[in-house]
């Protein structure tokens, strides 16, 4: 299939075309390319549509194992929870090598999962403090079609740097100082000319965007200081392009081209970390500290809360299919919510333990993989909770698969003689592997 721009409304891949930038010319004045990446692509948290949602036309495998319908694997140094991102022949990943005190972005061959190259990108400096859950390459790698952005927390602030498809560095800007509380998971976010970016903390808390070519800050809001680890949304609700934005106790909603807020209202929680998702009108966000929250909010302008609860969706963040909400609480319970009213259809507890990795949703599949490794595909139905498969792989899992292509990529770690090693698979039926990826 041609490389096309993603923009293009397409069957279950509806994005604007000012979300993703589609212009007949670059931005002259930003100096940056329309942004160019495939319908068979993942270029950045969350998918294409920044909401969890694969094209529905795809054939995952519903089976697996260390031996089913596994198409590659490859080792991968060091440590992260950042989610595979894939963009062309090309799948990214963003480390963090605890002993050497190196963090780097990692290139693997999508079709093969040979590594391609690894770019350094700081070197020393390394946090001692922390949550045990997180770790130094928490956020997941973006791609505009030309370059490769990524976050990173390092010797007490946060930088975001560019890459090219090469891995040879373009650019590295410093976003602000960064004072750690549980640690740092913000992922970039590609917006027409500009990379969103986030780091709220307890000292100087920054909302900005970034000029693409050349790492510039074009606008830049200041954050309560108090900590927080949601990233930047862009989604298209109540007919315009709005930056969400929770946590801090507050719901934002943003112009992703200017910074200027469009509203603010006091909600959610202080501390975040899902990523808003919308039905188109109304959006909803989760929190879980100091107590369990989630909230429907109207995004017309007037943030008039909706409805709200006390699930505690803290950490995976939620899918929205036709009129209903559907999460992993943290403690393992698939449950369903009527959108509109909040009212719980149904709930149901799943199992693996405790799920820190975000649901993907594949045509009427929701794939939700735990923290042991055990991955529960059920269907996304209000009829009532309907269990397709369970599958093993790994035994220590925060990152969030990725499914494009009708492949899976999953970042998996294994205690192997006693020492945890990190591992990326691809997976999909063999005929996938024959028939290629585009």
């Amino acid at each position: 299939m041609p490389r096309i721009l993603i923009a293009i409304w397409m069957t279950s891949f509806v994005v604007g075309a000012a979300e993703l930038g589609w212009a007949a010319e670059p931005d002259k004045k930003a100096g940056a390319e329309p942004i160019q990446v495939a319908p068979t692509d993942w270029p950045w948290w969350r998918g294409p549509n920044r909401n969890g949602v694969a094209a529905a036309d795809q054939t995952p495998p519903l089976k697996w194992s260390e031996s089913e319908n596994v198409l590659w694997r490859v080792p991968v140094i060091g440590r992260g929870h950042g989610a595979p991102t894939v963009v062309g022949e090309q799948v990214f990943l963003a480390v963090a090598e605890h002993e050497a005190e190196v963090q780097s972005v990692v290139c693997f061959d999508r079709r093969i999962g040979k590594e391609v190259w690894k770019t350094d990108i700081h070197r020393g400096g390394f946090e001692k403090k922390g949550n045990s859950k997180s770790s130094l390459a928490s956020p997941t790698v973006a791609c505009d079609g030309q370059r490769v952005f990524v976050n990173f927390l390092h010797d007490g602030a946060i930088y975001t740097t560019a890459l090219g498809r090469d891995g040879k560095q373009l650019w590295q800007t410093k976003i602000t100082d960064y004072v750690l509380h549980q640690g740092f998971g913000s992922s970039p976010a590609v917006y027409q000319s500009l990379v969103l970016v986030s780091a709220d903390n307890k000292g100087t808390g920054v909302l900005a965007g970034l000029d693409r070519a050349t790492g510039k800050i074009v606008w830049k809001q200041e954050r309560p200081k108090l900590p927080n680890y949601t990233s930047p949304i862009v989604l298209t609700v109540a007919g315009r392009d709005q930056l969400f934005f929770t946590g801090c106790d507050l719901v934002a909603s943003l112009d992703p081209l200017t910074g200027k807020k469009l509203w603010e209202v006091a909600g959610s929680t202080t501390e975040c970390v899902t990523s808003t998702v919308t039905d188109g009108q109304l959006i909803f966000t989760s929190g879980g500290y100091p107590k369990n929250h989630m909230s429907a909010v109207k995004a017309d302008g007037s943030g008039k809360l909706v409805w709200e609860n006390t699930s505690r969706v803290y950490v995976p963040s939620m899918l929205v299919r036709d009129g209903y909400l559907y999460a992993v609480l943290d403690a393992g319970v698939a449950t369903c919510w009527k959108s509109s009213t909040g009212e719980e259809v149904w709930k149901n507890r799943i199992s693996g333990g405790a799920f820190s990795a975000s649901p993907v949703l594949v045509g009427e599949h929701i794939f939700a993989t735990s923290e042991t490794g055990k991955t529960s595909i059920f269907k996304a139905s209000p009829a009532g909770f309907d269990l397709v498969a369970e599958n093993q792989l790994g035994d220590d899992v925060y990152a969030t698969p990725t499914i494009c292509g009708s492949r899976i990529y999953m970042r998996v770690a294994k205690q192997e003689n006693g020492q945890r090693r990190e591992w990326l698979y691809c997976l999909g039926q063999p005929e996938s592997a024959k028939a290629g990826t585009r």
